[in-house]
């Protein structure tokens, strides 16, 4: 089994839509491992309410 730093040289070869589909896939992978948790929920809450408020960043592409 390759070891943690071979698998960062190795995406650091994929090109930039790869890295960013990797990217999706992980956080998907990550997402659906999160148990929903009181203060899971509560981060999600502050989140809308934030949301509702227009405290929000804008992500540049």
């Amino acid at each position: 089994m390759p070891t943690l730093e071979q698998i960062e040289n190795e995406v650091k070869r994929l090109t930039k839509a790869e890295q960013e589909a990797l990217r999706d896939w992980l956080e998907n992978l990550l997402e659906d491992e999160l148990e929903f948790t009181d203060e899971f929920m509560a981060k999600i809450e502050r989140g809308e309410q934030d949301l509702r408020e227009g405290r929000v960043r804008i992500r540049k592409p």
